[in-house]
């Protein structure tokens, strides 16, 4: 059986379907391999069946730590906007016989898992900023009149102001 060279698939899958980037394509590579890892670091068999879902989380995590808050952006702009995207690319890569999949694996598994929002963008919103509160000194203050209305001058208050 021929090695497959995966830059040339990823070649021919782009030139039929024209919603992704060669990008895309490495990107999920890359991002199968660090889920495996980490799914070796957890204590888990490297070399078994990864879910849909647990790709997904994989490949989260992995946009997050090489992109940062860029991660939506740079995926967007590959054309990946939804969990579903991931989804397809998954399965043009298994319809060309680069990865493998179960009888029970499906596009579905991918479908409406996070939203980008809550997965790349949320991450790096800022918490709640309180403003920080005022310390008082504990002297009062002068009740002020109205700043509008200057003091009337009397006869004695003119003659001292010349």
């Amino acid at each position: 059986m021929a090695k497959i060279n995966f830059a040339e698939v990823v070649e021919e899958i782009c030139e039929k379907d024209l919603r992704y980037s060669v990008d895309a394509y490495h990107f999920v590579q890359e991002g199968l391999n660090y889920t495996l890892k980490s799914l070796k670091r957890a204590g888990q068999h490297a070399h078994r069946h990864v879910s849909g879902q647990e790709l997904l989380h994989g490949l989260r995590d992995f946009a997050l730590k090489e992109y940062g808050p860029m991660t939506k952006a740079v995926l967007n702009e590959w054309g990946i906007k939804t969990t579903d995207d991931f989804g397809q690319i998954v399965f043009n890569l298994v319809n060309s016989g680069v990865l493998g999949k179960n009888e029970t694996d499906s596009p579905n598994d991918f479908k409406n898992v996070f939203t980008f929002d809550d997965a790349f963008v949320k991450p790096f919103v800022p918490r709640n900023i309180v403003p920080p509160v005022r310390k008082t000194t504990g002297t009062k203050t002068k009740k002020r009149t109205s700043a509008s209305s200057p003091t009337p001058k009397t006869k004695k208050n003119q003659a001292s102001s010349l």
